[in-house]
């Protein structure tokens, strides 16, 4: 099978080139990175929610996440400025379209009563944020790891300058977007 980064530079490039109407090949839009967020509220409360949680996005990702910590305090929430509230892995190159893949062709399809993705998760400046509401959608990720159902979000970074160039990117890239309503 055809890696999905050599399938985006020999035919999707064009692909784009000629439906975006531009001249030059370098101003194609192109995936820059993926970013996955996980929010760990309850780990204020018992410190053990972060090393599981690390450990299954590690699994997930193929890297280790970065330790999210408070920028303020809120006493609202009984936060304090320094203390431990989330997880970050940002993927690159490589696995960056290795985890694309996994997604689209694995994770995706699994999620229950599946019609694809929405269209309106759009930033304005063509960035796509994707939520995930479980993390057992991941095949490689084992049951006896997982103590709670958590979600996280997946944002993918392009240079595209426009929501629509975006959308037709990750459109190209096989992204299983949610039908118009006409």
């Amino acid at each position: 099978m055809e890696s999905l980064r050599s399938n985006y530079h020999s035919k999707i490039k064009l692909h784009l080139k000629k439906d975006l109407g531009l001249t030059n090949v370098m101003s194609v839009p192109k995936l820059l990175k993926i970013v996955i967020n996980c929010s760990l509220g309850e780990a204020l409360k018992d410190k053990k929610v972060i090393e599981s949680m690390s450990t299954q996005l590690a699994i997930i990702t193929g890297q280790k996440p970065q330790v999210r910590r408070a920028t303020k305090s809120i006493s609202s929430f009984k936060l304090r400025q320094g203390e431990i509230i989330g997880l970050k892995a940002t993927l690159r190159g490589a696995r960056m379209y290795t985890f694309l893949t996994k997604l689209i062709s694995l994770a995706l399809p699994r999620v229950r009563d599946f019609r694809g993705i929405s269209r309106t998760g759009f930033d304005g400046y063509g960035n796509y944020t994707l939520g995930i509401a479980e993390q057992t959608i991941f095949p490689e990720l084992e049951y006896k790891l997982v103590d709670k159902i958590r979600g996280f979000e997946i944002t993918f970074v392009t240079s595209a300058q426009t929501d629509q160039a975006a959308f037709e990117l990750l459109k190209a890239l096989g992204m299983p977007f949610q039908k118009e309503d006409i």
